[in-house]
């Protein structure tokens, strides 16, 4: 990529950023443009559709989020690395209002730009998941894709006016009916 293209390439990215910060997965295309301050036509050019806008939105937050479930395996307990872990997700997913729905729909579409993204962190889970249910530390009728349910489901909780205010209890609840007996009382006496 020349390095002027790159430069409107990384300049609407960080517009985007902001844009769908403040206005959820739905922003205006057009107004991320504007505000740019580049046409249409060229914010196309390089994101031409909304989910592949939004996969390079993600994909940097999830690709830090497989490195990160990588780095706990070998330096947390299973139950701690898991908790650690689906917080940060949780933080990731809700980062970017209405981005679940689409996370959700793109998990069962190889097609989806945000596909491979979506596999990808959900694979860091699953394997954070299997770690701690070999070790006895998480509930064995839980899979990855539940795994992912969960975040999704905690992201847009978060993301309700109504529940946002008990948005961190029920992520400890959630937290602690995955893990076992002994491993999710921590959860539950506050020590995370």
């Amino acid at each position: 990529m020349r390095a002027d293209a790159r430069k409107n390439h990384d300049h609407l990215l960080a517009v985007a950023r902001v844009a769908v910060t403040e206005q959820g997965a739905d922003a205006s295309l057009r107004d991320i443009a504007r505000r740019a301050e580049v046409g249409l036509p060229t914010l196309y050019r390089h994101f031409p559709t909304r989910e592949a806008l939004l996969d390079a939105l993600l994909r940097s937050s999830f690709d830090d989020l497989a490195q990160q479930a990588t780095e706990l395996e070998g330096a947390s307990s299973p139950e701690d690395a898991l908790v650690t872990w689906l917080r940060e997700c949780v933080a990731v997913a809700r980062e970017y209002r209405g981005v679940t729905e689409l996370m959700a729909a793109a998990i069962e579409d190889a097609e989806s730009a945000l596909h491979a993204s979506c596999v990808t962190m959900r694979a860091a889970g699953t394997r954070l998941l299997t770690r701690a249910q070999a070790e006895g530390a998480a509930q064995t009728d839980i899979d990855g894709t539940e795994l992912f349910a969960l975040i999704a489901a905690l992201a847009w909780l978060g993301d309700q006016p109504s529940f946002a205010p008990r948005a961190d209890h029920l992520f400890e609840v959630i937290a602690s009916a995955i893990l076992t007996d002994q491993a999710g009382k921590g959860i539950r006496q506050g020590r995370r």
